[in-house]
């Protein structure tokens, strides 16, 4: 009989790892219809003679894991490397152009559609048509090349978004590349977009990014559903770093009690890097060290939001370290929750950003003029506060600054975007505010993270609970015996 042990071991390993191969990998989150309807709207937008080519996120080499650029997803749900799509305008149909399969990549990660799995991508996806890459070309050609006029060839002129990456620090990332004379390296979209011109002349290329930025701006039922869970994830984890708040533990160490929550959840990681700063660390506006441990009676602010299916969050709150507020904390704090409840009491579609800010102003003008506060120098702070216009700040969707705007236009229902008030004490370098996510209803607003501890009575009654690190604290890891 011992004999046999190997056999069965070979046998039982052969059979899970035939059943690994079996199980695909795909999104769960939205529906085929979702991503059909998506599609349908870039028919409507290039019009009858014109097609958009899309391109997918390039393979990660090493162990990184491989994350699809958001607007491959948002058109498909589809999370293979090195994938294309095109929708043609001319006769309503779009194909995915995917790799070959890669045994051996397989055997080591899993399952990964490819263009042998045809069939179960039009399935999943909704797509009419999935070939190999070496299709596109030819594809190409046959949209209208031989017999001119040829159509019009839309694709992205702005760069893609992938991982915690929003546009605005993609793009002031590639200036500065520009402006190193030892990089200087073109984008991975102007190369995309030399070789469609040099291999196909005939093209006149617009820009698609107008037309997704727009889509994207507007959320679907399915995007709010997603959206809501990425917001209550981001929540549970800030109200978890609360809860392990103390003097003496560092910054980073609230990274992680947030990080655990992420994870808890199912989570792909972060939304952008967390924003942990105590006490002056929070004066400057993205400070990602979170290095230094938090000091008994300061503030230590936190900003941060789980990367969940392709879309995020933005939620920020601001407590007492020790657990308690002084009375010049108090006041200033106060100030900051009564804006938010004034931002948001005026948010509802067909006004703007600037009439929501106008009329919180004004009601805090008068909130202000029975309230003292412990030096001149916060009285000052608050009223030129009421000056400040980026209180009303950015959307958030699939990056946490999304694309499209809130600002100059009136509001539309499913409009998600940050409220964001915010005060500096130049002289003390503090900065105190707080962020929660705004939901444009058909009738008014909904305050996305208002379950997060936000009044003096919620902060302080949650810092008292228990948090993880608490239940399992860091220890001298030099003292570990090898």
């Amino acid at each position: 009989m011992k004999k046999l042990y190997p056999i069965i071991i070979f046998l039982v390993a052969f059979t899970f790892s035939s059943q690994a191969q079996d199980k695909h990998y795909f999104q769960k989150e939205f529906s085929k219809e979702e991503f059909a309807k998506r599609r349908n709207r870039i028919y409507d937008e290039i019009g009858d003679n014109a097609i958009a080519v899309i391109q997918g996120a390039s393979g990660i080499p090493g162990f990184s894991v491989f994350r699809q650029s958001n607007t491959f997803f948002f058109l498909s749900g589809l999370e293979t490397a090195r994938s294309y799509l095109i929708i043609n305008g001319k006769n309503k149909r779009s194909t995915l152009y995917l790799p070959h399969r890669d045994e051996g990549m397989e055997s080591n990660q899993g399952k990964v559609l490819s263009a042998e799995d045809a069939e179960l991508v039009k399935e999943l996806t909704g797509i009419d048509q999935v070939k190999g890459i070496e299709f596109l070309a030819a594809d190409l050609v046959g949209s209208g090349l031989i017999k001119p006029p040829g159509p019009v060839l839309y694709t992205e002129f702005s760069p893609a978004e992938i991982g915690n990456d929003s546009r605005d620090e993609i793009l002031f990332g590639q200036a500065r590349n520009a402006a190193d004379p030892w990089d200087g390296g073109t984008t991975r979209e102007a190369e995309f977009i030399a070789k469609l011109r040099g291999r196909f002349p005939q093209f006149e290329i617009r820009d698609l990014t107008p037309t997704l930025d727009g889509m994207r701006l507007i959320k679907s039922a399915e995007e709010i559903a997603v959206l809501k869970k990425a917001t209550n994830i981001a929540g549970l984890a800030i109200i978890e770093a609360m809860r392990s708040t103390n003097p003496g533990v560092y910054e980073y160490q609230l990274d992680a009690a947030a990080k655990y929550i992420f994870y808890l959840y199912g989570a792909q990681g972060d939304g952008y890097p967390s924003i942990i700063g105590g006490g002056t660390n929070a004066y400057m506006g993205h400070y990602f060290h979170k290095t230094d441990p938090l000091k008994d009676g300061d503030l230590v602010l936190m900003d941060y939001a789980p990367d969940y299916e392709f879309y995020t969050s933005d939620v920020t709150r601001i407590w007492p370290v020790n657990g308690k507020f002084s009375e010049a904390q108090k006041q200033l704090y106060n100030f900051i929750v009564a804006y938010r409840d004034a931002l948001f009491k005026y948010i509802k579609p067909g006004v703007t950003a600037d009439e929501v800010l106008d009329n919180a102003a004004a009601d805090m003008k008068e909130y202000l003029k029975d309230k003292t506060f412990v030096k001149e120098s916060h009285l000052k702070a608050v009223q030129e506060a009421l000056k400040f216009r980026g209180h009303f700040q950015h959307p958030v969707g699939m990056a946490v600054h999304d694309v499209g705007r809130v600002r100059g236009i009136p509001l539309e229902a499913g409009m998600v975007f940050t409220i964001d008030p915010m005060i500096w004490l130049h002289e003390e370098r503090l900065y105190i505010r707080i962020e929660d996510v705004a939901l444009v209803t058909e009738n008014g607003v909904e305050n996305l993270s208002s379950f997060v501890p936000s009044t003096l009575e919620e902060v302080e009654a949650t810092i008292k609970e228990k948090g993880i690190i608490e239940f399992r604290s860091a220890i001298d890891i030099s003292s570990i015996k090898n």
